[in-house]
């Protein structure tokens, strides 16, 4: 396990017909089966301001064996909205190492 947290950062814009149902799912179904597996510690969702993809979810993980697990890859991904998403970014962050 890393010493230090990492960041997961994913932003998506959603064909506004199926919004509401995406936010639905991605706030009772999605975060929660996340914040099951092993290593993923956190999560957030935002809505963006300026430019860029409308929705943002920013999660806390252990660090990067987060992403090696059954249980994250039985989860991840868009599921039946995966048609209705578009523009997908991912930012995967770590700590500086200070000196």
């Amino acid at each position: 396990m890393s010493a230090e947290r990492h960041l997961h950062i994913v932003r998506v814009d959603v064909d506004p017909q199926f919004e509401a149902a995406f936010n639905r799912w991605y706030d009772e179904v999605h975060l929660p089966a996340l914040l099951a597996c092993p290593g993923w510690l956190s999560a957030r969702r935002f809505v963006a301001v300026d430019d860029g993809p409308k929705y943002a979810a920013v999660y806390e993980i252990s660090g990067p064996e987060a992403y090696d697990t059954p249980e994250f890859h039985r989860v991840k991904g868009f599921a039946e909205f995966t048609p209705h998403v578009r523009n997908f970014t991912r930012l995967r962050l770590k700590p500086v190492d200070t000196m």
